[in-house]
């Protein structure tokens, strides 16, 4: 064999090698990735069940209901589109109607098991994802100008 066919056969093993070690590092992760839908992404996409999701919005005036043995009822709404969640454990003390929240966990049946809940840490903070989903929807009211403050 040639040098140069030695070269390129050594590149080729090299490169399926490299290839085989990316999807393992890829395969590895995928039940890591979360990724952030609002409620109308989540209508929408489709989702398959089971699959670990972050939803974020607003939580819906009127909506939290205290079931027994720690589960909290509630619906997160993108002032287009709501979506039910449940919630088993201990709520942010934030946490409360009307404002921004986002629940990490897997859509079942149309009803999202939260696994992890995430408040707002004061009043003019917003989750990023949840001000974009609610600016995409046209929903969105800056708070910064409904207070009289500038930016």
């Amino acid at each position: 064999m040639k040098r140069k066919h030695k070269r390129l056969t050594f590149v080729a093993i090299a490169l399926t090698l490299l290839g085989a070690a990316t999807a393992l590092v890829l395969s590895a992760y995928e039940d890591s990735i979360v990724f952030f839908y609002s409620p109308t992404d989540l209508a929408e996409k489709k989702i398959a069940d089971g699959r670990r999701v972050r939803l974020g919005g607003l939580v819906e005036e009127g909506s939290v209901k205290k079931a027994g043995d720690a589960i909290t009822l509630f619906r997160v709404t993108d002032l287009t589109t709501t979506v039910a969640v449940s919630y088993k454990g201990l709520l942010p003390d934030l946490f409360r109607e009307g404002q921004g929240v986002v629940a990490e966990g897997r859509l079942k049946a149309g009803v999202f098991n939260a696994e992890d809940v995430l408040a707002k840490h004061d009043e003019t903070y917003m989750p990023p994802e949840v001000a974009d989903a609610l600016k995409k929807s046209g929903k969105w009211q800056d708070q910064e100008k409904d207070k009289g403050k500038t930016k």
